[in-house]
């Protein structure tokens, strides 16, 4: 798998501001940066909330909103995670929820992409969505969403569709991708842009009460496979519909998935697919080899 990192432009100058460092430490609470200090270090030293955050994190010390992932995520990982770039292609159900967890997460640069706006049937669902968003392009209420609730997150807005044309452009300089589309044939032109590009590709997809998750590595062929008896349409989506539940629970382990690849622990869903069924509660792994 290749790895590729993202890193602020202004990296090295902030490296080397004359005592940032030291002013993080003299205002920390243990290891521990509150808010009002990540702050007041930004107007301060003149930098971004983002630039003080990777500073924060390689010094060794936290930003205080991560403080409950620490028994989880180490310091160093939590770094890995804001140096990563992640590309989630579709911000409507499952996208809204994905976007949202990972600027929680503390995942440094999200890339949303999605060519449409809010109509009035995605307010049952879709977390971006609200009577105030309709008729809103989707990318501009995941940006504004992700300015709310973590400022230090750079959220890239691009209203446009992925395609076969278009996609090595769009993906360049990512470290994972994450599929919340409802079309099969633009997931499988996703699926062969991913493997040409060496980039790990985590799956979800949803339908009523049912659901499932497949990460596909650089070199295999496990969304193919899934949509291998399919011949035309959207898919069960289309008949079923959505409720609000099933796309918060595909999106969660959609993030799940994308946490274990980028700090490289677990054992993600690799030539299996995880088959929900909401209705019965049951959950069967499948292999796709």
């Amino acid at each position: 798998m290749k790895e590729i990192s993202w890193h602020f432009s202004r990296s090295s100058a902030v490296a080397e501001m004359p005592g940032l460092s030291e002013y993080l430490r003299e205002n920390a609470q243990g290891d521990l940066i509150p808010w009002n200090v990540q702050a007041e270090a930004a107007r301060r030293f003149g930098l971004s909330l983002a630039e003080v955050e990777e500073r924060i994190l390689a010094v060794g010390l936290l930003p205080a909103r991560y403080q409950r992932n620490r028994q989880t995520i180490s310091t160093s990982g939590q770094l890995e995670l804001f140096r990563s770039s992640v590309v989630v292609i579709g911000c409507g159900g499952l996208g809204g929820y994905v976007i949202e967890e990972l600027a929680r997460l503390g995942v440094g640069r999200i890339v949303a992409i999605d060519p449409d706006v809010f109509e009035e049937h995605n307010l049952n669902r879709q977390l971006l969505s609200t009577p105030a968003t309709l008729g809103r392009p989707k990318v501009e209420a995941a940006a504004e969403r992700v300015g709310l609730i973590n400022p230090a997150v750079t959220l890239v807005p691009m209203q446009v569709a992925f395609g076969a044309d278009n996609g090595e452009e769009l993906l360049q300089n990512t470290t994972v991708v994450v599929d919340a589309l409802d079309s099969i044939p633009v997931r499988l032109e996703l699926a062969v842009v991913c493997n040409h590009l060496d980039i790990p590709l985590v799956h979800g997809a949803i339908g009523g009460w049912y659901g499932h998750v497949a990460t596909q590595f650089p070199g295999e062929e496990s969304i193919q496979r899934i949509y291998s008896s399919w011949k035309e349409g959207k898919g069960v989506e289309q008949r079923l519909g959505n409720p609000s539940f099933t796309p918060a629970v595909i999106a969660s382990l959609q993030v799940a998935e994308v946490c274990k690849i980028l700090l490289g622990e677990g054992q993600p869903l690799r030539r299996r697919k995880l088959a929900i069924d909401l209705l019965s509660m049951e959950f069967h792994d499948i292999s796709l080899s």
